[in-house]
């Protein structure tokens, strides 16, 4: 079972179709309970960093998506804001804890004469052997909506595309994964990363059932 994480900021119901139409049943909640039965974690986030961790925290969020996509190795996609949640900290909003699961912090789009937030359709660069894009042709586009940018590791950066100068769009770190852009909104290519994903859930779910 996939659990589409809902804190009030987030395209849910994008992203459960986007699963549903691949064949996976999700499950929409707030109840950190839902979430100590999930194969996989689904962070989505459209809005402010520091609103979100705020309503993660009323919830009672924080510590159990910490403890079980940290600690437990269950899968996670963090998508858009959900994706920049998963740093260390950000400036958005004055500074700001997040939740720590990958080296790194958000900041503002370092741009000129772009108009911010940067939104359409973009390339992304891909690492070789990355997870996320696997079947995924070069070249192909997927559909951005940010102003601000993750800054990590290089090392966990998979993705990469141009807006003025490069930006991270994808990282992975283990089974902790997210992507800057939509991939429900990403037609094709989108759902080809999302079924990537659920491989990631089902592959590790065989290995814990088959460690019994």
């Amino acid at each position: 079972m996939i659990v589409i994480v809902d804190y009030g900021a987030g395209n849910l119901s994008s992203v459960a179709n986007a699963l549903r139409f691949l064949g996976s049943q999700p499950a929409v909640s707030s109840d950190p309970a839902a979430l100590q039965n999930a194969d996989g974690i689904i962070l989505p986030g459209v809005g402010a960093f520091a609103d979100a961790m705020g309503r993660l925290a009323q919830l009672g969020l924080i510590n159990p998506i910490r403890k079980i996509a940290g600690e437990k190795r269950v899968p996670l996609l963090g998508i858009c804001l959900g994706m920049q949640l998963l740093a260390e900290h950000a400036t958005e909003g004055g500074a700001c804890e997040g939740l720590g699961l990958l080296p790194g912090r958000v900041e503002l789009v370092p741009v000129n004469d772009l108009p911010l937030p940067h939104v359409g359709w973009n390339e992304v660069a891909w690492t070789d052997g990355s997870v996320l894009a696997a079947g995924i042709a070069p070249g192909a586009h997927f559909y951005f909506d940010h102003s601000y940018c993750f800054l990590g590791a290089e090392s966990q950066v998979v993705g990469r595309t141009d807006y003025g100068q490069p930006l991270a769009a994808a990282v992975e770190a283990g089974t902790i994964m997210g992507a800057q852009f939509h991939p429900e909104k990403s037609q094709v290519n989108g759902l080809r990363l999302i079924r990537n994903f659920t491989r990631v859930v089902e592959a590790t779910q065989r290995a814990g059932i088959s460690g019994c």
